[in-house]
């Protein structure tokens, strides 16, 4: 399902100037400044009662209320937990096999994930992350600590100067303590959203640290602190959220940051080559 901020984006260019005006000022206050009523949210972004109800029929709603009632949901999926979780797949759930339904879900995760894509920000991403003037640090929460370890397992082969942060937020003031200006915080955080990594975005970015935060399509609260953030769809016929969508992002901004730095990259492999068979670390046959 799409949410009120994916179709703001979508049918941005056909907004008006004052339409524009309230949809800017729910983004800058998502989504909190839809929740009041439309008389309040009109007067609190300085424009018309009509030009709210024109842009709200302009993202395909049939009225205010169910627009309101639209974002109530959103708020609800970000707190739900997976006994929610699991009681609205099993009400919806169609009459087919689970493994089928779980592929096209996982599926169709990933082409949303993908579509919602903004280029230009995936391919500065990229480049700000090959920076290796720059410190990366890469930390998740809870369930998506596995995410940073993967990303770090990869990025410290791709590039110099990479700290996986431990998943114990009482370390992280250490961590800051050594950060400068300039560099870079690559954090994930997915619903129900970790108060502590909310946390560690602001006093990072702060200090000057670039944040690239991977979240899910509800977005992060820490998203107000990052300079590039990446929405990931997520949500499979489980109790528990899916991290395939996350993944393949991850995948892509790795295979990106290779890219950009080819051939120097291509020299660090096979020095790591190098140290893999001197260490015999895999097993040859033969």
């Amino acid at each position: 399902m799409r949410t009120v901020r994916d179709l703001i984006r979508a049918n941005y260019q056909s907004l008006t100037r004052s339409e524009r005006k309230f949809a800017q000022a729910l983004l800058d206050n998502y989504p909190s400044a839809g929740l009041a009523s439309i008389t309040a949210a009109a007067g609190n972004a300085d424009v018309s009662v009509p030009t709210v109800a024109r842009m709200v029929n302009k993202l395909g709603f049939k009225g205010y209320p169910q627009f309101h009632q639209a974002l109530l949901q959103e708020l609800e999926a970000k707190a739900s937990g997976p006994t929610q979780r699991r009681a609205n797949w099993a009400s919806e759930a169609p009459e087919t096999h689970h493994l089928n339904r779980f592929a096209e879900t996982v599926t169709q995760n990933i082409g949303q994930t993908f579509a919602n894509i903004d280029t230009e920000q995936f391919d500065a991403a990229a480049r700000l992350l090959s920076d290796t003037d720059a410190h990366l640090y890469v930390v998740g929460g809870r369930i998506t600590q596995a995410l940073a370890g993967y990303a770090f397992t990869h990025f410290q082969a791709v590039r110099e100067r990479v700290t996986h942060m431990t998943p114990s937020s009482a370390t992280w003031p250490h961590y800051v303590l050594d950060m400068e200006e300039g560099d870079i915080l690559m954090m994930f955080d997915i619903r129900r959203y970790e108060t502590n990594l909310i946390r560690l975005a602001e006093i990072a970015a702060d200090h000057g640290v670039h944040v690239v935060l991977i979240t899910d399509q509800w977005v992060s609260p820490a998203a107000e602190h990052a300079e590039h953030t990446f929405t990931c769809w997520v949500e499979i016929p489980s109790a528990w959220d899916s991290n395939v969508a996350t993944m393949m992002l991850l995948e892509a901004l790795i295979a990106a940051v290779q890219e950009e730095c080819w051939p120097r990259i291509r020299d660090r492999y096979e020095r790591l080559e190098q140290l893999f068979n001197a260490t015999h670390l895999f097993h040859k046959s033969g």
